[in-house]
């Protein structure tokens, strides 16, 4: 390369080179982590002596906090730093991961990795966005996300296959003690990353981004401790609600002021943003909701490994990194509200064709074209939306509608997660107590007794798992209990799936609108946006 070469058309020198790559590998951490505990589930709550309602709300939290901290957090990063901000991140998940490979209790898992661990993302994606964008120039610079964003495909697509792997055949521990390594590595390299100076208004709403963190919060845990059969869920749900519409309102008044706001609100002006917003959080709860019940159909019903429920998901994920590669690159002059129309239907399709295999199947091999279906529509969806939603914002608010737009999918995968299981665990209640009303085998005297305690004790649990709680009852009566819990369990599953496949057809009816709308001249992406 020739001294005189200008500086924007470089490639990546061997400094730099090292720096992207480690900016990949924590990329890596960040999308595959969820991956571990979503094929792991059944593992987990066994070793932890837990129940799988209570890991899979561990991992909706860990969504939740890293969506309600996300817009505030990139605010901090402004304030004391992005190399500090990415720091304390990258300390933040590597307490997390240790914390998952030592923990004996499920309050471990809550308080270090799903609170902690979701504090960290919240605070490592938008600093490693702008680290990015201030470490790199011109052609390095789109080789660094290049290599970055490659990252987070790969992860994604092959996430479950090697957290199955390692969970079956080492254990799910070492899944998360591989990711410490990594971190560790890493932060050993931070000394690489130079520092970006913040140059704009250092003011921040503090009151927007508690009602911020409320609202999400509220309406999230809401579910959460209903799931649980806890209390104050109405309450919970009051003061969600009343702080996103707390939050609408005080961003409105305070922009008239020309204050400070943690969100522009003209953003939400746009018919574009906010259908875009809007379909993006719509993606991510047919995500969540199809990657909780999903999951334990094939870890409960079936009673698979972690490795084969990895290769049962497996065509889903890979299906979607596949096809998000190929349209990115193909879509020529397609119009992308059509593209999204076509991904959405495809998604609402494979998952419908779910929902009556779920009580018949006996294997995970029939889910293949049903997930290869939405796997399609979810790959359609993903090589749009960023686009569709963040390319019309003017560049000066861009980074900041990058956060919304990161923000609303974090809390669409949270919403997802919780309320799929939410919904799940009590339906199961519900069949459970109906199904033993309706025997004609177990005794009349007997069934309050027996239909309290299931409706009560109401879990996701295999056959061989409830064999053992029942082996002092008589055969008949044991047998009987086992069919009822597997005829509860499959209803209740093809109840709870309804929560993506109705996200999935809401999305469909918003591209309707999108397709309404005039197309906007094309213009590229800012670089990187595409990360959150």
């Amino acid at each position: 390369m020739s001294g005189d070469e200008p500086k924007d058309s470089r490639a990546l020198s061997r400094s730099d080179r090292r720096l992207a790559v480690l900016l990949a590998m924590a990329m890596f951490v960040l999308v595959v982590d969820t991956s571990f505990m979503n094929v792991s589930i059944s593992a987990v709550a066994s070793d932890l002596d837990s129940t799988v309602s209570g890991v899979q709300t561990a991992i909706a939290l860990e969504a939740l906090v890293s969506a309600a901290f996300i817009l505030i957090s990139s605010k901090v990063a402004d304030l004391i730093g992005r190399k500090r901000a990415y720091t304390i991140g990258l300390f933040g998940y590597l307490i997390g991961a240790i914390a998952m490979t030592v923990a004996q209790t499920l309050t471990v898992v809550v308080v270090f990795w799903a609170v902690v661990g979701g504090l960290g993302a919240s605070l490592l994606l938008p600093a490693m966005q702008s680290l990015i964008h201030g470490n790199f120039d011109g052609r390095a610079r789109t080789q660094a996300y290049a290599l970055v964003g490659a990252a987070a495909a790969i992860a994604a697509g092959l996430g479950p296959l090697l957290g199955g792997f390692i969970a079956t055949f080492m254990s799910w521990r070492v899944g998360f003690l591989l990711e410490a390594v990594i971190i560790v590595v890493v932060l050993i390299g931070v000394r690489l990353v130079k520092d970006v100076t913040y140059t704009g208004d250092r003011a921040i709403d503090g009151v927007g981004a508690a009602l911020s963190v409320v609202g999400m919060g509220g309406v999230v845990l809401s579910i959460l401790v209903w799931q649980e059969g806890g209390e104050a869920v109405g309450l919970l749900l009051v003061v969600g609600v009343f702080g996103l519409a707390g939050l609408a309102t005080w961003l409105t008044a305070r922009a008239k002021t020309a204050r400070p706001t943690l969100i522009d609100p003209e953003l939400f002006r746009s018919p574009y943003f906010r259908l875009g917003i809007s379909s993006q959080m719509l993606q991510q709860i047919a995500i969540g909701g199809t990657m909780i019940v999903i999951p334990l159909f094939l870890q409960i019903a079936l009673e698979y490994d972690a490795l084969q429920a990895g290769l049962s998901i497996a065509p889903l994920s890979l299906s979607m990194f596949a096809v998000a590669l190929l349209a990115g690159k193909r879509a020529g002059r397609r119009r992308p509200s059509v593209i999204v129309r076509a991904g959405f239907g495809l998604t609402t399709l494979g998952l419908l064709l779910v929902v009556p295999l779920v009580p018949r199947t006996e294997s995970g091999l029939a889910l293949l074209v049903p997930l290869v279906i939405a796997g399609i529509g979810l790959g359609l969806l993903v090589s749009q939306l960023n686009n569709y939603t963040l390319a019309p914002v003017p560049e000066e608010h861009a980074s900041e509608a990058a956060g919304v737009n990161s923000g609303a999918g974090s809390f669409g995968l949270s919403f997802g997660l919780a309320m799929a299981g939410g919904i799940m665990l009590a339906s199961l209640a519900a069949f459970l107590g109906a199904f033993t009303d309706a025997s004609a085998v177990i005794p009349e005297d007997e069934k309050p007794a027996i239909s309290t305690a299931l409706e009560e004790n109401a879990e996701v649990v295999s056959d061989t798992q409830l064999a053992d709680l029942v082996e002092d009852q008589p055969p008949e009566i044991e047998a009987e209990i086992i069919t009822i819990n597997d005829d509860a369990r499959a209803r209740s599953l093809q109840v709870a799936m309804l929560v993506p496949v109705l996200a999935s057809l809401v999305g469909l009816v918003l591209s309707f609108r999108m397709i309404k709308l005039p197309d906007l001249d094309p213009k590229p992406m800012p670089e990187g946006l595409d990360l959150a």
